[in-house]
């Protein structure tokens, strides 16, 4: 039930045709576990929170620094030097103290992953590199979560939902984040934040987007982005949508699966 202070916190909301009451409850109820309070998980995390997600994870061992300070906006000049987990939950506390805050001070690997990700009911990746990329992905597939996972480039984004452990209309799987990407680009290819940089509010622009959809997939209205991947160009302020299916030979939830486990992920 909804106290009285959260009917008018979430009034908009309620009055939402596609929303109402029952999905506000189904977002109170709902545990989610972000990925990096970062540039894309900084703003999800507001969001989130703003939207009354009953439980609100994040995984990041980080610390903030100045420069962090350009597009994290959960995180402020006097923070610097904390754990991001740490000034994440004050503020997310401050925003909304009907929200269970859970800081994971760690990394995602393959020894933590499926028990930090089977403890919630979606995942979203804000995370910076492909090795969690894939590790999240092929987590969320043996736990049979949810992913919602995004890309920063410079001035370009990317984004989509896996939902790799289900199957579709035809009965088949759907696609896998492997069958998008069956390969990460070579070392050095794709350079870090810190050498190319990246326009901050294109992270807010994402990290907002993320939010929605993760709104989208507990309330369960409207279409996902299951099997599409929505493209962003700040430059040219163009939004694109790409389709992709399920790739037979991906090793994931192909037709000759070769991954089984988690144990690749180990170095």
């Amino acid at each position: 039930m909804l106290s009285p202070d959260e009917l008018e916190r979430y009034a908009r909301h309620i009055v939402l045709r596609d929303v109402g009451g029952p999905g506000q409850a189904a977002l109170k109820r709902a545990s989610v576990l972000v990925i990096g309070a970062g540039g894309l998980g900084a703003p999800a995390l507001m969001y989130l929170a703003a939207a009354g997600v009953g439980t609100l994870g994040v995984v990041d061992d980080d610390v903030v620094s100045l420069s962090n300070l350009q597009r994290q906006v959960i995180h402020t000049t006097p923070d610097i030097g904390r754990h991001k987990v740490e000034s994440a939950a004050e503020r997310i506390a401050a925003l909304n103290p009907h929200v269970n805050f859970v800081g994971h001070a760690t990394w995602l690997n393959a020894d933590n992953a499926l028990s930090l990700i089977g403890d919630y009911d979606l995942v979203l990746d804000g995370s910076d590199n492909f090795s969690t990329r894939y590790l999240a992905s092929d987590a969320c597939f043996f736990a049979k979560r949810p992913l919602i996972t995004a890309a920063l480039g410079t001035f370009d984004g990317s984004l989509t939902t896996i939902r790799a452990h289900e199957t579709n209309e035809q009965g088949e799987f759907n696609p896998t984040y492997r069958c998008l990407f069956p390969e990460a680009p070579p070392p050095g290819t794709v350079p870090a934040c810190a050498e190319a940089g990246v326009m901050g509010a294109l992270a807010g622009v994402m990290g907002s987007m993320m939010a929605l959809e993760a709104i989208r997939e507990i309330v369960g209205f409207g279409d996902g982005l299951v099997g599409r991947l929505l493209m962003i160009d700040a430059r040219a302020m163009r939004f694109e949508t790409l389709r992709y299916a399920r790739d037979p030979a991906n090793p994931l939830n192909g037709d000759g699966p070769v991954i089984a486990d988690l144990s690749a992920h180990r170095t």
